[in-house]
């Protein structure tokens, strides 16, 4: 059976590849050479990119009973760590935070930040067919903000005259829900895909206790969660229309809602709030596709992002009503990108490319009213030089409104004997500060005492200078990949602590009069952005899988990462970073008639995350066991039950809460997962 590749813009464009069953069917086999987009720009299949590019297919994330976006990430690929919290994932990737991450669904940036977190509950993981991650600078491709890597999500759209109606549940300990739901139909170059998830957990503590301020011995009840629990909707709908074989259009939306659900504020006890944090966003986009031939096209697309948070207060206050809602901070995107795909000579592919974006941004917290736009044009080419030897060269120049020009360029070779990879690749990367790096104007108190942060009008874009080598050896049996790179990043984007002497005070009570005399009397220093660190990442990556033998597929994977900051003359560890991180997984699958069982076991195995200013969280590892039973009951009818252990061994961090002290380990211990897949076809 023929299955349609779809990708964002191109996500018409049908790549045709041959295996046994349809995704519904009990069968399973493992590809080891999928295509892929991220790395070239184009699709490719993964051994022929010059760029390596780390794939997770939607059958592998399912296998492990996954349902959300940062446990697929956190347990699947060990570059990438996360902490959650209220304020979103922090997401740190080859030892570089959120900021320098680049989200796409489909080829477009997702917006919508919380202190620089993307809100990863916006990605509706019932639609993803694969993740794509990029390692290192993409700015020729990609523009802004990807100098640690790209992480592009790709969306499932078939495209045979159907009906279809699935329905996604997974259920586990500590309120842990998730569901989804589906309606696609396509006829006659018509589709609509209509999805519905809603994603919740309940807050949990791993310890109850907590120090005493100002005291690292003598502790108190408090009801503070490790994990602040949510509940969070998706809903999304998207059309498509093929008219004819060389034209396709796309229309899509998607609105978000997440609230957060954490203790109330109790008299008796600490560790209580008095709001949830409530976050919203509305994402549509328009495009099409036109195909002169089957190398060359055209891809028009333009997108808009809505996004904002604040707080619903559910305990009275002095100045806030239950149900009273104030907004922290409401951002806006819009971009239209322009892009050709040709296919010049019979082995070269060019693409070139134009995009525009406008971004706003309107935080009362801290009273910013601004926007800025952004003008890029981009010229990639690839092109076979020698047998078995193939160069790309890519540039952008891109113009930003408050930094004026800005090239990034990026060049590979790939040598390509056989089975056999060798891959050299030298990658630019810009990030233009935020809005809020720029122009914040914050001012609050916390438990008496103000905090104060300004942002920075004569700050200078982040430069990275990204460069690896690869060697792959890659069959249908088993693909084996090491890959060693140094990542150097100048003018780093810091807040810095200012000491307030005479006349920083006399400045701050003009700036913010309604600080009080005792506040004043309190105040040491307040935060100001500035361009003033170095980074310097240098890590190894070792990738293994094999189809053992038939219905047995292991992976693994290992990283080395040893991440610097230089502030003055002075090295430190990155904050965050993690030196040793590896996954494993192991899958067994066989099928007996119309009933099919699958058996994964993985395993995350992660050494101590650096804290330079706190006391480091211990390293650890957890293992997952996770069964699948499908059953093809009839034609149009497929039921998958899975049920299994997360955190077999029971790993767990309890150590007491203090305000030195950091995690890297949010696993509340060992849960019984449960799950229900069902999908009618008609």
């Amino acid at each position: 059976m023929m299955a349609a590749l779809l990708t964002g813009s191109a996500a018409f464009a049908q790549i045709h590849q041959t295996i046994r069953r349809d995704s519904s069917s009990v069968s399973r086999s493992y590809n080891l050479n999928p295509i892929v987009v991220t790395g070239s720009g184009h699709h490719q299949r993964l051994k022929s990119t010059s760029t390596p590019v780390h794939v997770l297919s939607s059958k592998e994330i399912q296998e492990q009973g996954i349902t959300t976006f940062d446990a697929a990430i956190q347990r699947m690929m060990p570059q990438v760590s996360m902490a959650p919290n209220s304020m979103g994932s922090f997401l740190r990737m080859n030892g570089l935070g959120n900021k320098y991450i680049l989200i796409l669904i489909n080829g477009q940036k997702l917006s919508g930040d919380i202190s620089n977190n993307v809100d990863l509950n916006r990605i509706n993981m019932s639609r993803v067919k694969r993740i794509e991650v990029l390692d290192g600078a993409a700015s020729s491709l990609y523009g802004s903000d990807a100098i640690a890597g790209v992480i592009n999500i790709i969306t499932d759209q078939p495209t045979q005259n159907f009906i279809n109606v699935s329905s996604d549940t997974r259920v586990s300990g500590h309120g842990q829900l998730t569901e989804a739901v589906g309606i696609d139909i396509f006829k006659n170059g018509f589709g609509s895909y209509t999805s519905f998830s809603h994603d919740r957990a309940d807050s949990y503590q791993n310890n109850d206790l907590e120090y005493v301020k100002g005291s690292d011995t003598e502790t108190q009840p408090t009801i503070a969660p490790l994990f602040t629990g949510y509940r969070s909707h998706v809903l999304g709908q998207k059309f498509t229309y093929a008219p004819n074989q060389r034209l396709a259009l796309h229309a899509g939306v998607d609105y978000s809602y997440k609230i957060t659900d954490r203790p109330e504020t109790r008299t008796d006890i600490t560790g209580g709030t008095d709001y949830e944090m409530r976050y919203k966003g509305l994402r549509w986009n328009v495009g099409s596709i036109y195909k002169f031939t089957n190398r060359n096209s055209l891809q028009a697309d333009f997108i808009a992002d809505h996004y904002r948070y604040g707080k619903e207060y559910d305990v009275e206050t002095k100045t806030n009503a239950i149900g009273d809602y104030v907004q922290s901070k409401k951002q806006r995107q819009t971009e239209m990108d322009l892009k050709a795909i040709l296919g010049l000579t019979s082995h070269s592919t060019t693409i070139v490319g134009a995009d525009w974006r406008q971004d706003y941004l309107v935080a009362t917290s801290g009273n910013i009213d601004q926007h800025v736009y952004t003008v890029s044009a981009y010229a990639q080419h690839e092109a076979l030089l020698l047998n078995n030897l193939t160069a790309t060269l890519g540039l952008r120049l891109t113009h930003h409104e408050t930094f004026n020009q800005h090239l990034t360029p990026k060049a590979t070779l790939m040598y390509a004997p056989g089975n056999f990879r060798f891959r050299a690749t030298y990658s630019a990367g810009f990030r233009a500060p935020g809005l809020d790096e720029l122009y914040y104007h914050y001012f609050s108190v916390n438990r008496g005492k103000a905090q104060i942060s300004f942002g920075n009008k004569n700050l200078s874009p982040e430069k990275s200078h990204y460069f690896s080598l690869n060697a792959e050896y890659r069959t249908h049996i088993i693909a084996v990949s090491m890959t060693g790179y140094i990542n150097r990043i100048n003018d780093m984007v810091v807040k810095n602590n200012v000491d307030v002497d005479d006349a920083a005070l006399a400045m701050l009570r003009t700036e913010f009069p309604e600080m009080t005399d005792d506040q004043a009397a309190k105040l040491e220093h307040y935060a100001l952005y500035q361009n003033s660190d170095k980074g310097d990442i240098k890590g190894l990556q070792a990738n293994v899988s094999a189809n053992i033998f038939k219905g047995f597929n292991l992976s693994v994977n290992y990283v080395y990462t040893y991440a610097r900051t230089k502030s003055g003359e002075q090295w430190s560890v990155l904050e965050r970073s993690v030196r040793n991180a590896a996954t494993i997984a192991a899958n067994y699958h066989h099928t007996w008639g119309k009933y099919g069982l699958n058996v994964n076991v993985n395993g995350r195995l992660q050494s101590k995350t650096y804290y330079p200013d706190y006391e480091d969280a211990p390293g650890y590892g957890v293992w997952n066991f996770h069964t699948t039973h499908s059953f093809d009951c009839t034609r149009w009818a497929f039921i998958e039950p899975s049920i299994g252990v997360d955190n077999i061994f029971d790993r767990v961090d309890r150590r007491i809460d203090s305000t030195k002290r950091k995690y890297a380990l949010y696993s509340p211990g060992r849960m019984v997962v449960a799950g229900l897949k069902i999908k009618l076809k008609y």
